[in-house]
């Protein structure tokens, strides 16, 4: 028997009336675990939730016939739209295998560790931060006794209370982190093939969940270090295309001066995407990556109010977004731009210049990606308003960040299967531990914004959807965006 069997339950899982989509994307976190756990002598049992063939995976019969003679120790990890699943899910793994120790790993249960082990006892710990030297650790000290006050990194329960270790020590030398053990999942199933070329992102925006996770440090992989991995998707599986899914590749001139050289050194036959930021972007370096093969560069935005950019924290003004964005969209075949909306101090005015600014970048040929604005518990914005305004639960109108697949899209609006009533319930029963599901003031923030985006056609109105087949919405996960148009897609 394996020592562990790790789970994956990250997976972009849509329903469209009678019609169901789904994008296998490489699970790139759970399988450096994966790599770190053998090296150090563990027998992993590494299972992926997305190659669940059922037309309905969030049935637990499902999952536990997925999950079946698992090892002594059960790990799985999620982002916060499937966190209220996996808390579930475990809570049917824990009546099906008591004699199990169940751990939660991933960064959907940032900033709620507590809570969760609290009110969850299904739940035996909960794995903080970076994995590959918290996993070996955390699975030695299970195997010898249980003892889990040496090992950084975790929450867990000892003698009827909640412990929480120190943090680990970030990882400065990524170079020095193993390459995913590929070998654990077929590579030519997956649509999207992601790489890692930086943790972190000094930035301090208060709507983002990502740089908390990282504690708002940021570390990069070396240019050679990341061709090299390329090159080997590339020998091994006939990778081509490459998407970089971290929000900080472009840390600056040299390092991505630097990637294009040595990728063109290389002599590799491949095409990539990579998130940029509009503050640290110029058009020289732009050029640099179309001449390497970037395909596509995605801007997050946010607003086109100066008011609201200095209030986010997010580094830049709308002058430099105006710029920047078009040189953008003449170098690169794609250019994508991301807008927040949503924020409780964004005054309708404000609103309107971000409107204008994504009308404007619309018509030069740009992709716009609103999202709704996601309160996860890590985020400033989230702090600053809990304990001062009731959040509000709208089901027919979720944060895309958290779309989860159990709803249906259909007529322009998100509704709920009956059979999904219980699910949603403990969701909203759970408000302090998935927050990103709710809302600030719908009647005078939320609605009226909504009302607004699908006036300008950025939002399907539900009287108008099946006239509106090309509306632009929602982001990445959107149920606008067909999959081979999905940010995160292979194709171009």
């Amino acid at each position: 028997m394996a020592d562990i069997t790790l789970v994956n339950l990250n997976m972009l899982f849509m329903r469209y009336g009678e019609e169901i989509e789904r994008e296998l994307h490489v699970p790139l976190g759970p399988l450096y675990l994966t790599r770190a756990l053998e090296d150090a002598g563990f027998d992993v049992d590494f299972r992926d939730y997305q190659t669940c063939p059922s037309d309905d995976p969030f049935d637990m019969d499902v999952f536990l016939s997925f999950l079946e003679d698992p090892a002594p120790v059960i790990g799985l990890s999620c982002m916060a739209n499937l966190l209220p699943f996996t808390i579930l899910a475990m809570k049917a793994l824990r009546e099906r295998y008591p004699d199990r120790t169940l751990v939660l790993g991933g960064v959907g249960s940032k900033s709620v560790e507590d809570k969760v082990l609290t009110r969850f006892p299904w739940i035996d710990v909960v794995a903080r931060g970076e994995s590959e030297r918290t996993g070996p650790e955390l699975l030695a000290a299970l195997g010898n006794g249980g003892d889990l006050s040496a090992v950084k990194g975790v929450s867990y329960r000892s003698n009827g209370a909640i412990r929480h270790n120190p943090d680990r020590d970030r990882i400065d030398e990524l170079d020095s982190i193993p390459f995913p053990a590929w070998d654990k999942i077929d590579l030519a199933q997956y649509a999207g093939y992601g790489m890692m070329t930086s943790r972190g992102c000094p930035y301090p925006c208060t709507f983002c969940s990502v740089a908390p996770v990282w504690d708002l440090e940021s570390y990069a992989r070396s240019p050679k270090n990341i061709v090299d991995e390329m090159a080997v998707l590339n020998a091994e599986a006939g990778v081509d295309l490459f998407l970089f899914q971290d929000e900080f590749f472009v840390s600056g001139r040299k390092q991505v001066i630097e990637f294009c050289r040595e990728l063109d050194r290389s002599g590799l036959d491949v095409k990539w995407k990579a998130f940029g930021r509009v503050n640290l972007t110029d058009e020289e370096m732009m050029r640099a990556m179309a001449d390497s093969g970037c395909l596509e560069l995605r801007f997050g935005i946010e607003s086109g109010s100066d008011k609201i950019l200095e209030r986010i924290k997010k580094g830049f003004t709308a002058a430099e977004t105006l710029d920047l964005v078009p040189k953008a969209v003449e170098i690169f075949p794609r250019c994508d731009t991301f807008y927040v909306w949503g924020f409780p101090f964004e005054t309708v005015d404000d609103f309107y210049q971000s409107l204008f600014q994504m009308v404007s970048f619309r018509s030069m040929g740009a992709r716009i990606l609103p999202s709704l604005l996601s309160l996860l518990p890590q985020t400033e914005i989230y702090r600053e308003y809990a304990e001062k305004t009731e959040l509000e639960f709208c089901p027919y109108l979720l944060p895309e960040f958290v779309f989860t697949g159990h709803e249906v899209f259909d007529s322009g609006e998100v509704n709920v299967p009956e059979r999904y009533d219980g699910y949603f319930g403990f969701i909203t029963g759970n408000p302090d531990v998935f927050p990103g599901f709710f809302h600030v003031d719908l009647e005078n923030n939320i609605l009226p914004k909504l009302k607004l985006l699908r006036e300008f056609g950025f939002y399907p109105s539900p009287e108008g959807a099946e006239e509106e087949p090309d509306a632009e919405s929602c982001g990445a996960h959107s149920p606008k965006v067909a999959p081979h148009e999905l940010a995160t897609g292979a194709e171009v």
